[in-house]
C-alpha cells in the first residue's frame, strides 16, 4: 500500500506560511525601504527626513487634483500620493491624505474656499480632455492644502519655466514634489525663527516699496527695517540672519560699509540689489532724459568680494511693457503699453536650487555684471538675458519717443548676459590691510569669513512692488498691474532666502532630476508585431509549460 503524499504537502504549505509570517513580523519590527531606481526616485533627502522625524503632531494633506484626468495629470496625481506615502514612512507622526474637488463643494462655501486657495497661489487651470469624440473643458486645481490642528497652508504643484512643453512641466513638477510638500509641512510645524533685515536711511526702499518683500517673507520669517546709520558696533547686526540692501541712492559712510563687511565676516548673508545708474523716469517723455552713474559707495566693497556692477544699462528684446499716457479719450485718460527694452523678462535659468524651474523674472533697469578675481569665492550666474541683448554705457538716453522705431536686431549682439549672481565661499574683508574707521574696536575685527553667501543683482527694483492702478496700493512682488501678468520675482526671493539660510537643507531637494524615457517610435513601428506576440503568447506559453512540469512531477511522485 502506497503512502499518501497529502501529509507531506501539508507540511510544505505550513512551512511556507510560517516563513511568510516570520518575514512579515521581521519587516514590521525592522522596517526598511529599498530604492532600486537609477535616479533614486523614491528616496528622500536627509533634510526632508529630518523635518519628518521632528514632527510633533499629525499632518493632514488635502489633494485638490482629482476627478477624471488625462494621462499626464494622472501621473502627477499618483506621484503626489506616492510622495505623501513615502513621507508617512519616515515621519514620527502619522501623515494622512484625502481627495477634495473644490468645485464639488456646496455653493455657499465654494466661492470662499476658492478665494482661500488663490491666497496660497493655487489658481484653477483649464484642462482639455478628449471625451466622446470631442474635447471637454475642465477646471482643475493642481495643488494641495496641508494642515495640522493649529495651522494650514497650501502650495501649487504644477510649475515650470516659460517655454516648457506640457510634458516638461509635468516632469519638472514631479521632480519638485518633495521640495514643495516638505516646505509646506515645515512652514506649519517648524518652531525655528529667522530674522531678515532691510537696511534703511541711505535712500533704499520707501515704506510702500518694501511691502512686497514683507508680504513674501512674513509667513516664515520675521522681517525688520534696519537703520544702518544708527548702528554703533557690528554686534548690532547679529540678530539678523540676512540683510537686504535694496536700491540705495545715497552714499554709505565708511563706518556703515565696515559694519556690512564685518557682518559678512561673522557668518551673515547679504543680498545686494544695487542700481549703478541714477535716472528719473518721469522725464522720459518729450525730449527724454539721461541715466547717469550713481555713487553709493558699495562698488569697491563688491569688487573685493569678486563682482563688479558696471555703469551701464541692459536692453533686451525679450522685454516687458511700460504704461504711458497717450492723451485723453473723451473725459478719460488713455494709457497704452509701450514696449520698453529696459524691462527684461528673463527666462533663462541656471539649474540651481534657487532658480531651477522658475518662470520669467522681471528685471527693470538692470546693469551688467562682471566677475573679478577673489580667492576662495565661487561665482555662480543664476539668471540670464535672451540671445538679443546689448549694453548701453553711461550716459544712457531714456526717451519714450525712441521706442516708436522698430529696433535693429544687428544692434543687439550680446547673448545671455548674466543678470543675477550668487557668491559663495571664504570672503576676504574689504578692510584687510586698511585703516579701520575711527572709533572701531580693533580687537573684534575679522579679516576673513569661514563661509559666506552673497546674492547680487544690478537692479534695485528686482524685489520692489508696483502699485495698483485702481487704488494705488502696493502689489505683491512680480505682479504687473497693467498687463495682468505675474512674474516669478516673489518665488525668486523666497527661494533665495531659503537657500542663503540653509543651502544644504530642503532647498537642495530642488536638484532632483527624473529622466523621461520615451519609447523609440521608429523601433516601436518596426517591432510592434514581435512584441505584441511576446506579450500575448509569452504568459500563456509560460503557464502551459508550468502546468506540464507540475503534471509530470505529480505523475512521478504517484508512480513511486
Amino acid at each position: 500500500m502506497k503512502k499518501s503524499p497529502f501529509p507531506q504537502t501539508v507540511k510544505i504549505l505550513t512551512g511556507v506560511i510560517a516563513i511568510i509570517l516570520l518575514l512579515g513580523l521581521l519587516v514590521r519590527l525592522f522596517p526598511f525601504r529599498l530604492d532600486l531606481t537609477a535616479e533614486k526616485r523614491y528616496s528622500l533627502h536627509p533634510a526632508s527626513i529630518g523635518v519628518l522625524e521632528s514632527l510633533e503632531e499629525p499632518i493632514e494633506v488635502e489633494i485638490l487634483l482629482t476627478g477624471k484626468l488625462p494621462g499626464g495629470m494622472r501621473r502627477l496625481q499618483r506621484a503626489i500620493e506616492e510622495t505623501i506615502r513615502t513621507f508617512n514612512a519616515y515621519s514620527s507622526e502619522k501623515i494622512t491624505f484625502y481627495y477634495e474637488d473644490p468645485l464639488s463643494l456646496p455653493a455657499d462655501v465654494r466661492e470662499d474656499y476658492i478665494v482661500d486657495l488663490a491666497s496660497y497661489g493655487i489658481n484653477p487651470t483649464n484642462l482639455f480632455i478628449s471625451e466622446d469624440g470631442g474635447q471637454q473643458s475642465k477646471l482643475i486645481f493642481p495643488g494641495v492644502v496641508v494642515r495640522n490642528e493649529e495651522y494650514e497652508t497650501g502650495t501649487l504643484l504644477l510649475k515650470g519655466e516659460k517655454g516648457m512643453t506640457s510634458d516638461e512641466k509635468l516632469n519638472h513638477s514631479i521632480e519638485n514634489l518633495e521640495f514643495e510638500l516638505i516646505q509646506a509641512i515645515k512652514k506649519i510645524s517648524s518652531n525655528q525663527e529667522f530674522s531678515i533685515g532691510m537696511t534703511m536711511s541711505n535712500g533704499e526702499m520707501a515704506e510702500d516699496d518694501g511691502f512686497g518683500i514683507v508680504e513674501a517673507l512674513v509667513d516664515q520669517y520675521e522681517v525688520f527695517k534696519v537703520p544702518l546709520e544708527q548702528a554703533n558696533k557690528t554686534e548690532d547686526l547679529d540678530p539678523f540672519d540676512i540683510l537686504i540692501i535694496a536700491g540705495p541712492k545715497e552714499s554709505y559712510s565708511e563706518k556703515e560699509i565696515y559694519f556690512l563687511d564685518q557682518y559678512l565676516m561673522k557668518g551673515g548673508n547679504l543680498i545686494f540689489l544695487v542700481d549703478a545708474m541714477d535716472y528719473d523716469l518721469k522725464d522720459a517723455g518729450g525730449d527724454g532724459t539721461f541715466a547717469l552713474p550713481l555713487e553709493h559707495g558699495l562698488d569697491q566693497l563688491l569688487f573685493r568680494y569678486g563682482i563688479r556692477v558696471n555703469k551701464d544699462l541692459i536692453q533686451d528684446l525679450n522685454f516687458g511693457y511700460h504704461p504711458v499716457m497717450a492723451g485723453n479719450f473723451g473725459d478719460s485718460e488713455q494709457i497704452i503699453p509701450l514696449p520698453w527694452p529696459f524691462y527684461i523678462a528673463a527666462g533663462r535659468m541656471a539649474k540651481h536650487p534657487i532658480t531651477k524651474g522658475l518662470d520669467q523674472v522681471m528685471f527693470r533697469f538692470s546693469s551688467s555684471l562682471d566677475t573679478v578675481k577673489a580667492d576662495g569665492v565661487t561665482k555662480i550666474p543664476l539668471i540670464f538675458g535672451s540671445e538679443f541683448s546689448r549694453k548701453l554705457a553711461a550716459p544712457v538716453r531714456l526717451a519714450f519717443e525712441d521706442m516708436a522705431n522698430e529696433p535693429d536686431l544687428n544692434d543687439f549682439g550680446s547673448k545671455n548676459l548674466p543678470l543675477l549672481y550668487l557668491l559663495e565661499g571664504n570672503f576676504t574683508s574689504f578692510f584687510k590691510n586698511r585703516f579701520l574707521p575711527t572709533g572701531i574696536n580693533k580687537d573684534s575685527f575679522l579679516d576673513h569669513s569661514n563661509d559666506g553667501r552673497i546674492l547680487v543683482a544690478g537692479s534695485g527694483l528686482l524685489f520692489k512692488s508696483q502699485k495698483s492702478f485702481a487704488d494705488g496700493n502696493p502689489l505683491p512682488i512680480g505682479e504687473d498691474p497693467f498687463n495682468n501678468t505675474q512674474y516669478a520675482n516673489r518665488q525668486l526671493l523666497q527661494n533665495a532666502v531659503n537657500y542663503l539660510l540653509d543651502p544644504d537643507g530642503i532647498m537642495s531637494t530642488r536638484t532632483k532630476t527624473l529622466q523621461i524615457r520615451p519609447l523609440n517610435k521608429m523601433k516601436v513601428r518596426e517591432e510592434k508585431t514581435k512584441w505584441q506576440a511576446i506579450n500575448v503568447l509569452g504568459p500563456v506559453l509560460f503557464f502551459i509549460l508550468l502546468g506540464l512540469v507540475w503534471v509530470t512531477w505529480k505523475k512521478k511522485q504517484y508512480a513511486q
